[in-house]
């Protein structure tokens, strides 16, 4: 009996093992994603960053003018993600995301135009340092590429909806 007893502990102690070494698989997977997806995040906001004082151009995609969905894209393209060319329909991409839960690389989108409910201004979310400091960098009209926050009285009011490309 002492023997059975000693043998089903050991067999017992060896399942316990198995179980721990999978858990510890399971979460090096895990952490290795999430890794994957900072460094994706974090070049995201790196390429958008680089374009920081461009001039705003209707349509332009490049460094001598560049409009908020260039930007965008840009910026997404270099982890080779590829969003639709204007602000409203990059909107429609994504996982929806709500306003208290926004993280660096979600797109905030806004109704700048005469619309109050028609999409028209885009851009990326850059820092998150509390409830009102909300860093974002777009292709503003007067001032070309820079970081603004999103709860300032002009974007606040004019706010619509975030999204969230990189899972």
């Amino acid at each position: 009996m002492d023997f059975i007893r000693r043998l089903k502990i050991t067999q017992l102690s060896f399942f316990l093992a198995l179980a721990a070494m999978s858990l510890m698989l399971t979460n090096c997977g895990s952490s290795r994603k999430a890794k994957a997806k900072d460094r994706q995040i974090a070049e995201v906001i790196r390429a958008a960053r680089s374009f920081t004082g461009t001039p705003y151009k209707w349509g332009g995609t490049t460094r001598s003018g560049i409009d908020c969905s260039g930007l965008t894209g840009n910026a997404f393209q270099s982890i080779n993600v590829a969003l639709p060319r204007t602000a409203d329909a990059q909107a429609l991409k994504g996982e929806k995301v709500k306003l208290g839960d926004l993280k660096p690389g979600d797109l905030v989108f806004f109704a700048t135009g005469k619309k109050k409910r028609e999409i028209t201004h885009v851009g990326i979310v850059t820092e998150v340092k509390g409830k009102d400091n909300v860093k974002f960098i777009h292709a503003s009209t007067s001032l070309g590429v820079v970081e603004t926050n999103l709860y300032s009285d002009y974007f606040k009011k004019r706010f619509r909806v975030a999204r969230r490309m990189i899972n």
